[in-house]
């Protein structure tokens, strides 16, 4: 995988990679990542790829990571309450 751009932004990491004719999309915010693919010969290039990454977009990722977040504590606290039945 080969990284072709990293799009500067105050709250979120984004990169740009290509890989087995795609590009990849990654978002990261903490421990938490979302990732996009699409098929190069689906676009006109990087220039294309970066137009789609507009602050829409990246307001609409917030509550996915927010989800995300909520989704693994939940997780978490769920093992810890089996670990305690099973440790009674």
């Amino acid at each position: 995988m080969r990284v072709l751009e990293e799009i500067a932004h105050p709250r979120y990491k984004i990169q740009i990679f290509s890989y087995n004719a795609k590009y990849i999309v990654k978002i990261e915010l903490g421990q938490f990542e979302q990732v996009y693919k699409i098929g190069e010969t689906d676009l006109m290039g990087l220039g294309d790829v970066k137009a789609m990454i507009n602050e829409d977009f990246l307001k609409k990722c917030l509550p996915r990571f927010v989800a995300m977040r909520e989704d693994w504590d939940k997780a978490f606290r769920n093992k810890n309450n089996e670990a305690e039945k099973q440790n009674d």
